[in-house]
């Protein structure tokens, strides 16, 4: 936030770049999640209009203000009633590991597509370096969501895993740690915690990526 005040203009432009790429990141995300759970036999996210490429479903607008404001934010969950699941355990971990999925397959599809842009980049460099400012940010805001998601802490969909990893007689700890797991990620986000985790993660998978596309590419 202290960016606007410092150079509006820079933290515009950055915004301008930043947010197509967080709707990109979120989206995939979240309709991820949304077919799983639809081909999985629960089709409340499709009554609800959720198996959709269009971002606004899948925006909730405080966490949209938190990006723009503090520089993270947060989607609308996609709703999954594991009732409707033909094996609700499993599935439900089916259904939580779809989104982090996706969102590395984005990532790494946008490093081919930055890799493939600049070796045509002079050709139209008005419109190629625009883009490859966006797709640095799809780039890295999809890793960034996927490894973020994947920290084994309910809400996030690596609490999902819990119940599957665990046998039945901890579920009852499971249900505690619901209870307090947003409070305890709201700690460890403003804490700069999670910076920890994500970063070191992030860049061992970038630095795998990297090596991948340089010989497909």
């Amino acid at each position: 936030m202290s960016g606007l005040f410092d150079d509006p203009v820079a933290f515009l432009s950055g915004l301008i770049l930043k947010l197509p790429a967080l709707l990109v990141a979120v989206t995939v995300h979240e309709l991820a999640h949304a077919l799983v759970a639809d081909r999985l036999g629960d089709p409340t996210a499709r009554r609800l209009g959720r198996i959709t490429l269009n971002p606004l479903p899948h925006i909730d607008p405080l966490g949209a203000l938190a990006f723009v404001l503090a520089g993270f934010g947060w989607a609308k969950p996609v709703p999954v009633n594991a009732q409707n699941l033909r094996h609700p355990v499993r599935d439900m971990a089916y259904v939580a590991v779809a989104g982090p999925l996706s969102n590395f397959a984005t990532a790494f599809v946008a490093l081919v597509v930055m890799r493939l842009l600049g070796q045509v980049g002079g050709i139209l460099p008005s419109v190629a370096e625009p883009l490859g400012g966006v797709l640095v940010w799809v780039y890295v805001f999809n890793l960034a969501l996927g490894i973020f998601n994947l920290i084994p802490l309910p809400p996030l969909d690596g609490g999902h895993f819990l119940p599957y990893l665990f046998p039945r007689a901890s579920w009852g700890f499971m249900h505690q740690l619901e209870q307090a797991g947003p409070f305890l990620l709201i700690l460890l986000v403003f804490s700069g915690a999670t910076r920890y985790v994500v970063q070191p993660v992030l860049n061992l998978i970038s630095g795998f990526y990297l090596s991948i596309v340089r010989l497909l590419v």
